[in-house]
């Protein structure tokens, strides 16, 4: 066998490696395809109950991650409560009333949108971002999906008394405390964070976690004691599930019809999500689409004995033939630990 190139990489590193079969799409029957992928579950006591492929692969946890750096903002001085506080956590639609959140917690501590470092987007309603490309408008950062964050980052910093021109460098104490939450709630130590750090869509630092610590933050936010900033935040996104998605989106459903649950999607296939006694969930499909993340979700959810109408909705998606159902994509069983 040839000797391959000195800078050409032998074996898939991160989540290629051991990833396995988490959802099938099947057409008349058949398996036409299947999504790759990881998935982990884990107890209130944080420990592995199941899953498929690496339960401690290092993911990328991209919006995923938005509950832990809005727990970090609080931390630091945020003052925002209720559906401003959920818009904190949103990878939002870009709905009107998603923008106006973002002025008001703008406006609360004196700035507007032109403080704002995010990446100027179209909204990511369908129906919206059709709308505005009819009427030639242009992408606004109001509009980017990740705008409530970035309004609240602004906002923890006037309260903090730090520099705001700035907050998205790594140096800046802003993202020195969303790292430190991230080691924290993640029980993953420095090496597994700090020395990864890469750039999100939106412009924030974004550090590699393990999957399995990104499902034990979403259990320790879940069971955050009463007064707490961390149960303050749970309960936000458990009140105001539009805020943190939209009218039309998978995780708004998920949060309305799961009683205590609180979740978060995140880009190239991220989601996690955990329930109020702590067992939680996080997942990483391999090819980054969303059309196996929302049913992966359900099959974990469903090994973990939970049986609301949300789930069963969500367990399939069909698969088209001349426009009429002839398959699903559906999310592979998840088995749990002996």
């Amino acid at each position: 066998m040839p000797t391959p190139p000195a800078d050409r990489p032998t074996a898939a590193p991160g989540p290629l490696a051991g990833a396995v079969p988490i959802a099938t799409v099947r057409r008349g029957g058949v398996v036409e395809s299947a999504h790759l992928g990881h998935v982990v579950l884990v107890g209130p006591d944080g420990a592995v109950l199941g899953g498929l492929g690496d339960p401690d692969v290092l993911v990328l946890p991209r919006s995923s991650l938005k509950p832990v750096q809005a727990l970090a903002m609080l931390r630091s001085g945020l003052r925002l409560g209720g559906d401003l506080l959920a818009l904190a956590t949103a990878s939002h639609s870009g709905e009107d009333f998603h923008r106006e959140g973002a002025r008001r917690v703008l406006a609360s501590v004196g700035l507007d949108e032109g403080a704002l470092r995010n990446t100027p987007d179209l909204p990511s309603d369908p129906e919206l971002r059709a709308r505005w490309q009819a009427e030639g408008r242009s992408p606004e950062r109001l509009a980017q999906n990740c705008s409530g964050k970035h309004a609240a980052m602004l906002a923890t910093c006037v309260a903090a008394g730090w520099s705001t021109e700035d907050y998205l460098d790594p140096g800046h104490p802003l993202q020195r405390a969303v790292l430190d939450a991230v080691r924290e709630l993640t029980g993953a130590d420095a090496a597994g964070t700090g020395e990864l750090l890469t750039t999100d869509g939106c412009g924030t630092p974004l550090p590699a976690v393990p999957l399995s610590g990104l499902a034990r933050a979403f259990s320790r936010l879940a069971t955050a004691e009463r007064g707490t900033p961390g149960q303050a935040l749970a309960q936000a996104v458990r009140d105001f599930p539009v805020w943190v998605g939209g009218t039309r989106r998978d995780v708004t459903a998920l949060l309305r019809g799961v009683p205590g649950l609180i979740a978060k999607d995140g880009a190239e296939a991220v989601y996690a999500a955990a329930l109020p006694d702590g067992r939680a969930v996080a997942l990483k499909v391999l090819d980054g689409g969303d059309r196996a993340r929302p049913v992966a979700m359900a099959a974990a959810l469903r090994a973990l004995g939970v049986d609301a109408p949300v789930v069963a909705e969500q367990a399939t998606a069909p698969v088209l033939g001349h426009g009429e159902p002839v398959g699903e994509v559906r999310g592979v069983d998840v088995p749990l630990l002996p």
